[in-house]
């Protein structure tokens, strides 16, 4: 136990800083104004996507001005390691989406495999229309799909693998005060 908390407190003496607190914060208050604006009038259903999009969500709704129906679901393809699999349902959703517009509310934008399946999951299950934001989109080429972008974005940040602020190393620094980058990663 005491070597895994050695470890990650090397990764964080070690680790960029890649966006501070407060940046997170202007970028998550920005977005909380753009879904208003967007949203406000629909009644949508939003899902957080844990355990990543728990921190995001949690400041994110109480900056949203409208009634909001806030839910969450579990779908993951990393189980604690720093490269994805396949997709695993912890948690599937059990809010009737029938004729709603979903938010899925989560971290990161890295690949989008995972989030793909959640928007596709929700669309199946008769959603109106699927949105989806994220805190922070990784700029790279290697998208699931051809120019694929959340509908809201907070953050666009370097292709590093990232943690803080819901994004985790190990399982670990999900509470990182801000946007890190591992060293050499």
């Amino acid at each position: 136990m005491t070597d895994t908390v050695a470890e990650m407190n090397q990764v964080m003496a070690e680790a960029d800083c890649l966006v501070g607190e407060q940046q997170v914060q202007a970028a998550i208050r920005n977005l909380a104004d753009e879904i208003t604006g967007r949203l406000k009038d629909s009644n949508p259903l939003l899902f957080c996507v844990m355990n990543g999009g728990l921190i995001f969500t949690g400041q994110l709704l109480p900056l949203l001005r409208f009634p909001v129906q806030a839910e969450y679901l579990h779908a993951t393809r990393y189980r604690q390691e720093t490269t994805g699999g396949i997709l695993e349902w912890k948690l599937q959703p059990e809010a009737d989406m029938k004729d709603r517009i979903v938010l899925i509310i989560d971290d990161i934008l890295d690949e989008g495999t995972t989030l793909c399946a959640i928007a596709d999951y929700c669309q199946a299950h008769g959603a109106k229309q699927v949105l989806t934001a994220v805190l922070v989109d990784k700029q790279h080429e290697r998208k699931a799909r051809p120019d694929l972008k959340a509908d809201f974005t907070g953050l666009d940040v370097e292709d590093r693998f990232l943690f803080g602020y819901g994004m985790d190393y190990k399982g670990y620094w999900r509470n990182a005060p801000g946007i890190y980058a591992v060293k050499g990663l």
